[in-house]
């Protein structure tokens, strides 16, 4: 809990075994709900999240990156948080700027945090193939052209929202794949969220 208010970090896992439990072990204490979705592991997934005592939610079946977050976000909600943070279990970010991202929309800094791997250098050196950073910088730069921002990455995996802009968009209407990411930081664009 920061500021009277409380903490969710939601997990959309997809074969997430190899970096699940390094990822959880890293969470602040001050992390109130802790929360996996699994979009249908074939691997240990599962059973990782049962070990890990995270609120875990099942897929029957794939449906993909952005009907996993829609769940996330739903679940987070519906327990209570009042900031939900998303963060890939995957271990290209550290959990370890959970608090500072939590602190920025608990105390009313912005609605929305985006953590960033380019930022810092941390993408390649995080283990990012160099055509995927290519591909980022240059989509980067035409969101940003394109929505009149500057934000320096669209595609990351770690996002802090206030409970308050997640009721506000229109979240079922985006897509069930990857361009969700995309979709959710125009809404927020389009509809005034201060974005960090």
């Amino acid at each position: 809990m920061i500021n009277g208010k409380r903490i969710a970090v939601v997990l959309p896992a997809y074969n997430a075994e190899k970096t699940l439990e390094a990822t959880v072990h890293e969470l602040p204490d001050l992390v109130d709900i802790r929360i996996l979705v699994d979009d249908h592991s074939s691997d240990r997934t599962v059973e990782i999240a049962h070990q890990l005592n995270l609120q875990l939610f099942v897929h029957d079946q794939n449906y993909g990156y952005g009907r996993n977050q829609q769940t996330c976000y739903r679940e987070a909600l519906a327990a209570g948080a009042d900031v939900v943070i998303m963060l890939h279990p995957d271990y290209q970010y550290t959990p370890l700027l959970v608090t500072a991202m939590a602190s920025m929309v608990a105390h009313d800094v912005y609605d929305v945090v985006l953590g960033s791997r380019i930022i810092g250098g941390q993408a390649l050196r995080g283990g990012m193939p160099f055509y995927k950073y290519v591909a980022n910088r240059f989509l980067t730069a035409f969101e940003n052209l394109f929505l009149g921002v500057k934000l320096s990455e669209y595609h990351t995996g770690y996002r802090a929202f206030s409970a308050q802009v997640l009721l506000d968009l229109p979240l079922l209407e985006n897509s069930d794949d990857f361009v969700f990411d995309n979709q959710i930081l125009a809404q927020c664009v389009h509809f005034g969220f201060r974005i960090g």
